[in-house]
């Protein structure tokens, strides 16, 4: 069995879950989900900086919106589940957990435990994080010891 450790930031969607599900074909794939809620990430300028970036002026305005604490804790566990079940109803084996603090810490450890094979991080674009290659796919490829693959989501957080 294929072990694919999948870091995300909010819920799967439907496309996402087809996306990630066929990557390879026919190979019987399980999945190790890690989420980090959109407000326990980088701080609100480069979020905004992100929308703005996007055209997205009116999210970039509602930054201060975003859920953050014991909030974003509870709306991260809500999407977790979703997350899990959708992938388990596309006949996966799926289990995860949130991420407490440092997220390439948490993914290194959940690769080793896994026995991985790859990782892959299905984010938003996070522009500013991109072009100085902080985003978590960028960091992880040099602490996780097995291929990274990078993927957007296919809808907004």
């Amino acid at each position: 069995m294929f072990t694919s450790v999948l870091m995300i930031e909010k819920a799967l969607t439907s496309a996402d879950v087809e996306f990630v599900t066929t990557l390879h074909g026919d190979e019987e794939v399980a999945f190790r989900v890690l989420l980090q809620p959109r407000g326990e990430q980088a701080d609100r300028l480069l979020r905004a900086i992100d929308d703005v970036a996007l055209g997205e002026l009116d999210d970039a305005v509602r930054e201060a919106e975003t859920p953050e604490g014991e909030e974003a804790r509870t709306t991260g566990e809500r999407a977790l589940e979703v997350s899990l079940q959708a992938l388990r109803a596309a006949g996966h084996g799926a289990d995860g957990r949130l991420i407490e603090n440092h997220p390439l810490d948490a993914l290194r450890t959940m690769v080793q435990e896994a026995g991985a094979d790859e990782v892959i991080v299905l984010t938003d674009p996070h522009y500013v994080e991109e072009f100085f290659h902080r985003d978590w796919a960028s960091r992880a490829r040099h602490k996780v010891g097995v291929p990274v693959l990078k993927l957007f989501s296919h809808s907004k957080a």
